[in-house]
């Protein structure tokens, strides 16, 4: 597409590269977009998770787990749903690096056995599902620039100024339809995507703060934000994909996990609150609970309501001590004030679970 001397582009052209070599060691944009946002979302999560009042040094135990398991789920959910992109050589179905990570193969092994980990270390799951759910879709925004660098990941063409130009060899290797190999500049689905995973993780905090949001409430959210978009991307996307009944299979898949997710939401929101766990057994508790915010704060506040319930102040005088020291003087009804005392009280030591 032609453009005067000194014009603004009119289309966001195609790096020449996808990786650089550092001596004999040959470096993917695609794998370092993930291994970033990976470390981005292990830093926002421990953050979160301290102000939850639990261990921030737990967050990184947990990624030990998970982020095998989601490249071994994404690479699995990708083989199964794009079996004509996997590489023609022996090694094909592991070869990561080349791209190809389905997402939601990625985070439903990365779930189970991130759960799996916290029950044996007997920390409630639901709390940290909140913590991580924003962090999840930071991570994941890195990693489409991956996608980028791979030339991978567009849409239907477009004569937008800001369509994502695609060399010839790239379109065909993308097994999109043979009408639009003609084409120079497709849809950047990967851009569409990236923008929205930071604006669903924003959204995600902000309502955390502003709402009182239960045990997986948010990882929920979360589910159904994320596949929501994906029924938008697979409308737009023509890149090779697996189809049923006339439509891609992703499609199928985005449509009942935003129901799902929605569903799961719903539920989670209208249980009653429960005791739940942020610490293992004889941990000591971690600075930074008085600091939560509101999404994080229900159990810093809870932990701190168990210990004063536990702990009386010394200096305190009950009803049975004025009424052995004084047998005339009769223990009176507690005045509005103390009741609203004794109810909050109650009430910060129930503490909702997952």
């Amino acid at each position: 597409m032609a453009h005067g001397t000194g014009a603004l582009p009119q289309f966001i052209p195609s790096p020449p590269i996808n990786s650089f070599h550092i001596g004999p060691l040959d470096v993917h944009f695609y794998a370092l977009g993930y291994i970033i946002g990976i470390t981005l979302a292990i830093l926002i999560t421990r953050r979160r998770w301290r102000a939850l009042g639990g261990n921030p040094d737990l967050v990184n135990d947990i990624a030990l787990w998970v982020v095998p398991a989601g490249i071994i789920g994404g690479r699995i959910y990708f083989d199964i749903t794009t079996p004509d992109d996997i590489p023609h050589v022996w090694y094909g179905v592991f070869a990561v690096w080349t791209g190809g990570l389905g997402i939601w193969g990625g985070v439903a092994l990365a779930a189970a056995v991130g759960a799996w980990r916290l029950h044996k270390l007997g920390i409630t799951v639901g709390p940290f599902a909140n913590a991580i759910a924003p962090a999840l879709l930071v991570a994941q925004a890195v990693g489409r620039i991956g996608n980028y660098f791979n030339k991978e990941l567009f849409g239907k063409p477009t004569t937008l100024p800001w369509g994502l130009e695609i060399p010839y060899p790239y379109r065909v290797s993308g097994g999109i339809p043979p009408q639009d190999l003609h084409f120079a500049t497709f849809q950047p689905s990967f851009l569409y995507e990236l923008i929205w995973d930071l604006a669903l993780a924003a959204f995600l905090v902000w309502l955390g703060h502003h709402a009182r949001i239960k045990p997986w409430s948010l990882f929920a959210l979360y589910v159904a934000g994320y596949s929501g978009y994906r029924i938008f991307e697979e409308t737009i996307r023509v890149d090779s994909s697996e189809y049923f009944l006339g439509l891609r299979l992703n499609m199928f898949v985005a449509i009942a996990l935003t129901v799902i997710g929605l569903v799961w939401f719903g539920l989670a929101q209208r249980r009653p609150d429960r005791p739940y766990t942020v610490l293992p057994p004889g941990a000591p508790e971690t600075a930074g609970a008085a600091e939560a915010t509101p999404d994080e704060a229900t159990t810093g506040e809870a932990l701190a309501g168990a210990a004063t319930a536990e702990e009386p102040p010394t200096d305190e005088v009950t009803a049975d001590e004025v009424t052995a020291d004084d047998p005339d003087q009769v223990a009176s009804d507690p005045s509005p004030g103390d009741q609203d005392a004794v109810d909050d009280a109650e009430v910060t030591t129930t503490r909702s679970e997952d």
